[in-house]
């Protein structure tokens, strides 16, 4: 079994996943962790570097390395299913679950850890809403193409085992 958890940045991806695997009794791994290890360096390193475009290849890469895995519960990043194709390719290779969040809960969430995010480590409190709705707005044709959809605000650990345990006996 593989379990992608997918949505915007500051969902919840990482935290959830982690209870979650435990939950199912699966290795967890965070698709920025692995492509850190790939590419030995920071994500901010490597956005730095190289630019989105080229870390976008690199993460589609990586990604598909996870197709292989068993047992697994992966986190991925907020702009993962979103590029090449990769939510179909997870939807083919895993269960994807998205932790859909609204803007408010995104920005309570992102604003200490502002200064880690290569896309909004710029940006004013005004251009960072106005950021952070465009980009979800772009997003979410991707993220809704997931398998289970829950909301990131009222996550229940223990009702999504529940659900993902009555999705793969389906």
């Amino acid at each position: 079994m593989r379990i992608y958890l997918i949505g915007f940045m500051g969902s919840g991806k990482s935290t959830a996943g982690k209870k979650l695997a435990n939950k199912l009794a699966l290795d967890f791994f965070d698709l920025d962790d692995l492509i850190e290890q790939e590419s030995a360096m920071t994500i901010a390193e490597y956005f730095e570097n190289f630019g989105e475009a080229k870390f976008r290849e690199l993460e589609n890469i990586v990604l598909q390395k996870t197709f292989q895995l068993e047992n697994v519960l992966i986190s991925t990043g907020g702009g993962t299913p979103c590029f090449f194709n990769a939510i179909d390719e997870i939807n083919e290779n895993g269960i994807s679950v998205y932790l859909k969040a609204e803007i408010p809960l995104i920005i309570s969430r992102l604003k200490d850890e502002k200064n880690q995010r290569p896309l909004i480590k710029s940006k004013n409190n005004e251009e960072l809403k106005e950021y952070l709705n465009s980009l979800l707005e772009q997003r979410k044709i991707h993220y809704e193409k997931a398998h289970i959809v829950v909301d990131a605000k009222s996550l229940n650990i223990a009702e999504l085992t529940e659900h993902i345990k009555f999705f793969v006996k389906e």
